[in-house]
């Protein structure tokens, strides 16, 4: 439209961001939860047989963050 409002609503909604930060921190945080708790098995040579603890908890918690924030920032909204 030339001179008029612009109703349009942006791609995938108002809330794109939180929505993508909700799924990377929850995928975040439930992969390294599974990395720690059930090991792969059969680990090929030169492969860590274990996930580090340290590391994947830690990145974990990182991901559990993230995934509050952005559904406190949704239910805020």
């Amino acid at each position: 439209m030339l001179g008029g409002e612009d109703t349009s609503t942006p791609f995938l909604g108002e809330d794109l961001l939180a929505y993508l930060v909700l799924a990377l921190g929850a995928a975040l945080f439930v992969g390294n939860l599974l990395a720690v708790v059930k090991p792969r098995e059969g680990a090929k040579e030169g492969e860590l047989a274990r996930a580090p603890v340290v590391r994947s908890v830690v990145m974990g918690l990182v991901g559990l963050v993230a995934a509050i924030w952005a559904v406190a920032s949704l239910v805020g909204a």
